[in-house]
Parts: structure tokens; sequence; C-alpha cells
């Protein structure tokens, strides 16, 4: 399954971002366990290359594990190495020109419609609204005029209950970080994480 085709089946994209490794790979894999099926490791994580070694070991090669916050070539290069299948990006970047030779789908980061336009003429397989919260589901949705067949996944500040607004008014998937994750990438309660991981999945699949 495509990057694209695994967000519209999915919907929902955690976004792991954390000082602890060991912490930030519990959490990778308690989400695994949980259902989320896409997860996306920041490379502003401490060690978050050597999380997505361990967790594309842990979870094998099937799994949709990708690398966040890849800005250029060389990010691009490590992240493909250490095994990551898909790349996101939190703006247009010089790594969406790398992507393509890696063989790697780009979820692209964009706000504006002119960034919209690049980042679908750079190859991105699908646009991430990034910060979502400048304009919420309002803006998304007046994006989806002039670009009614663009794949957007807004990204920053989606809690479960926007995340049903995103999808109602046009979003594929949404990329969630701080609101599901919580204290899990500092070491915190893997069950509350499992509880907040079920809740979204509820609002996405609603």
């Amino acid at each position: 399954m495509n990057l694209t085709d695994a967000l519209r089946t999915h919907r929902l994209l955690a976004i792991v971002r954390g000082p602890d490794p060991d912490a930030a790979l519990a959490a990778v894999l308690t989400l695994a366990e949980s259902g989320v099926a896409l997860i996306e490791v920041s490379l502003t994580g401490a060690d978050a290359l050597g999380t997505i070694r361990r967790a594309r070991a842990a979870l094998g090669p099937e799994f949709h594990l990708g690398a966040g916050t890849v800005l250029t070539v060389d990010d691009a290069r490590a992240a493909a190495d250490a095994g990551a299948t898909f790349l996101v990006t939190p703006a247009i970047a010089d790594s969406l020109d790398e992507a393509p030779r890696l063989g790697l789908p780009v979820l692209a980061g964009a706000l504006t419609p002119s960034e919209v336009v690049r980042a679908r003429a750079a190859g991105a397989a699908a646009v991430k609204l990034f910060p979502a919260s400048f304009g919420g589901p309002d803006y998304l949705a007046a994006l989806r005029d002039p670009f009614p067949d663009t794949p957007l996944v807004p990204v920053g500040g989606v809690d479960a209950e926007g995340a049903r607004r995103y999808l109602e008014r046009g979003a594929i998937a949404v990329g969630v970080g701080s609101p599901l994750l919580g204290d899990a990438v500092r070491g915190g309660d893997a069950a509350a994480l499992r509880q907040r991981a079920a809740a979204f999945l509820a609002a996405v699949r609603a």
C-alpha cells in the first residue's frame, strides 16, 4: 500500500518526538500494538535515527514507519538508511529533491496555496497542512476548493475532536503529536497512551 492510500485508509499519523530514545521507542511500539498503523519519528528527537532503526527491527519491513522533520539531502539519506519508508517535512525543503532518488514518498509541509502547488510539483505524495491550528478546519476546507484532488493532512494542534472536524472538512488523515503522545516520550504511563490511542482511533473511524 502506498503512502497516500495508507493515509486514506488509516486516517491517523502518530508523530513521536522526545528527549529519551528508549521512551520514544517504547511509545512507538505501544502505538503499533494499539492499532496505530502509521508512525513518524521526528529527527528533532534524541537519537531519532537509532529509534527508527530499533523500531524497524521490532516492527518488521512492512510497517509504515517514517522520519519527520526531514529538511536536507543528508537527512533524507540518513532516514532511508535507518529504515524509514516515508519522509515528512515541515515545509518545502531540499529533502523533496532527494526523496525520488531514494524511492521514498514524502508528506510535504505547506501552509499557503503557493506552497501547496510547490509541494505537489515537487512530487509530494500528500501535503501536510502545517501548522493546521493557524486556520483550523475552515481553512482546510477553503483550500479544498482550488485543490480538490490534493490529499491534505493537517498537523499541529489536532486533538480528538479536531480530528473529526478536519476529516469532515475533507482531510484524508490527521497527524497528531503531543495530544496523543502526552508524557509517553518522557517515560510516562503506557496504559494512558493506549487509552489516548484508542480515543483517537475511534475519532478518525467515526
